[in-house]
Formats: C-alpha cells, structure tokens, sequence
C-alpha cells in the first residue's frame, strides 16, 4: 500500500478519461474536488490487490447515468460515499477498502473520493479495464458472481437499495427504470466482492495502467512531442483515423447517451471517412462503410495536438482529432467475455474484429 500524491492526481484523471472510450464521464470535477481534499491534507492510499485477504469485503462504488447529465450535476466526494454507507449498514459489515466499477472516466477517482472521506483505501483494480454502458459488462457478472445488493442514492437525499433481482440483467434494467425516477444519474454502490473474487476475477493494476498512460501523454507534451504517438506506442495501440468531425447526432434514451458522429479524413486520410457509433462509450467504427474497430477494444477519440480524450457528450463540429484503438483486457476476448461485451451485445449483427496493426 502506497499514498497516491497530488502530482499522480491530474496524470490519473487524463489516462481514467482516455481509458473511458469516450464514456465514463469527465474526471475534470472529480479531480478538482480531490485536489482540493489533498491541499486540506487529505491523502489517498492505493492499496495492491494481492495484500487483501482473502475474506476482505470490498466495496465496489461508481458514478451511473447518462455522462450529458453529468456535466451538470457537479460531483461531490461526500455524495460519493453515501452509498456505500447505506450499503454497510444494510450489510451490517464494515468494509476493508473500496474499488472502483470501471477504470473509465469519472469512476476512476469516484473511490478516492470515497476514500478521502472515510480513511479507507483504494484497491488498484477495477472490473472493466475501460468503461462499460452496463452492470452485465462487469467481469464479476460475466463470471456468474451475484450483483446484489445495489445501494444508489441522489441529491434529493434519496438512498435506494435493491436486495434481490432474477440476474444482471433484470438488476441493471430495474436500477436503469429507478436512475430515470431519479435524474439520470447516482452514486451507487454494488455488492461487495471478497479479496479472492478480486484476485480471481478482477482486471487487475487498471489504476496504475490510467496512471501510466496519463504520464505518458503528459510527458510527450512536456517535450513537445506527440502524445498520440507516444501513447500508441507505449500502449500498443494502434491509429484508426485522423480527421475533422463533420456531424454529430445524439440523443438521451433510458439514462443512456446514444448516437453517431462522422470524420472527414486528413492528411494521410484525406478524402476518406469514419462513422462512430456510441451507447455512452464508442462502440464500433467503419471506414467508408466497412468495420474497422469494435468494443470491447477501446476506441478512443483524442484531441489531435493535447491526445486529450474527447467523450461522447463533448464531441462536436469542427474538432480535428485522432481516432485511436488500444487493447481490450484479455478477460473480455474470452468467449464468455465477447459474448457479454462484444458488437453483438449492443446489437450489431456481426462479431468482433481481430485487430489489424
């Protein structure tokens, strides 16, 4: 176990955003709030998964809804926590240490939130690898690990605990139906997961990965060299498409943000174009009409000069930017993991797409 410092905070936030393939929400306001708790003298500790024991109760917090909403209901570390709260109450348990749902996005620092307002640590894992639009995308659920119970709460002061559903599915639609009731988004907290259940079936080090990747692009401009490049090559990525975004469609359905954007090509891509598709997070790419990238391998959509990831509630007309592919973890390429994950989970009618470098 380690104390994270302030100078790994803003690093974190940029690979968490770019890890979230255009989902996951902005960590920009989570990052303000926790830099503020550290000139406080607040500290987080990143705590190693192979230290937790094997009957440690971790509990698994996150940020769900729309990431449009997001934008304007502002995050807040104590609101964060209440979740979890609930849950160990209702749990009558008390927590070794909190994980965080998805490395993508906002999630990423949503457990240091609740680290720094409850002296818990924060285990360097996550059960995605990137950000997913569902609770069944989880590797936990894709396991045949129970979800339950789900503690979620608002900025009503309103806290909801469902104790029981038939699968991941049924829990996912029931807490979509309650996340529309309440705003299109909450802080959540999911059913704690043991230190074995971590080391078995966990992604595991995701938040040293963001942290890596986020150094990655933060020295290539401190140099002024290519953050994109660097990134590709440090991360075995590889570059789909570089161009201007001519059109974006998108529109908020069943707390989810869903719709398309097109690039016209630039440069070494001049006179072609690239259609994206989105539930929340990019999902799929063709290249004048053929398929050229599909989840669960992690599009990502970055700002050609910064490699700033760009979400797909921020995208717009006019941005030049580079669309770049980095490798799903190997949990979700399994049979059992493409099936939960793969194009035809958001209903495409075909399979996933080996990479081509």
């Amino acid at each position: 176990m380690r104390l994270l410092s302030r100078d790994e905070l803003e690093p974190l936030a940029t690979g968490a955003w770019i890890l979230g393939a255009g989902g996951g929400g902005n960590p920009y306001l989570a990052l303000l709030n926790l830099q503020r708790l550290y000139e406080q003298g607040t500290r987080v500790a990143l705590l190693d998964p192979a230290e937790l024991a094997d009957d440690d109760p971790v509990a698994i917090v996150a940020s769900v809804g729309a990431p449009l909403v997001g934008r304007e209901r502002l995050s807040d570390p104590h609101f964060a926590a209440r979740p979890m709260l609930a849950l160990q109450s209702h749990l009558d348990c008390r927590f070794r240490a909190v994980m965080s749902v998805e490395i993508g996005g906002t999630n990423a620092l949503q457990p240091l939130m609740v680290a720094a307002v409850t002296g818990l640590p924060v285990v360097d894992a996550d059960s995605m690898g990137r950000a997913f639009p569902e609770a069944s995308m989880m590797s936990f659920a894709i396991a045949g690990l129970p979800a339950l119970p789900l503690a979620m709460a608002d900025i009503r002061d309103t806290e909801v605990i469902i104790p029981r559903a038939a699968d991941p599915q049924w829990m996912s639609r029931i807490a979509r139906k309650v996340l529309g009731e309440i705003g299109a988004v909450s802080a959540t907290c999911r059913a704690p997961r043991t230190g074995a259940e971590i080391k078995q079936h966990g992604i595991l080090h995701s938040t040293s990965r963001a942290l890596r990747i986020g150094r990655t692009v933060h020295e290539a401009r401190h140099r002024h060299g290519d953050p994109v490049a660097a990134l590709v090559e440090a991360e075995r990525g590889r570059v789909l498409f570089g161009g201007k975004v001519q059109d974006i469609e998108r529109r908020t359905t069943d707390s989810f943000l869903r719709g398309s954007s097109r690039l016209l090509g630039l440069d070494g891509d001049r006179g072609a174009m690239l259609t994206l598709e989105f539930q929340n997070e990019f999902a799929a790419a063709w290249r004048d009409g053929a398929v050229v990238a599909t989840t669960p391998d992690i599009i990502c959509v970055l700002d050609s000069e910064s490699g700033e990831a760009i979400g797909t509630e921020m995208i717009r007309y006019g941005q030049r930017v580079s669309v770049i592919v980095l490798p799903a973890p190997d949990f979700f390429l399994t049979p059992q993991g493409l099936a939960a994950t793969g194009p035809r989970a958001f209903g495409y009618d075909f399979d996933y797409r080996t990479p081509r470098n």
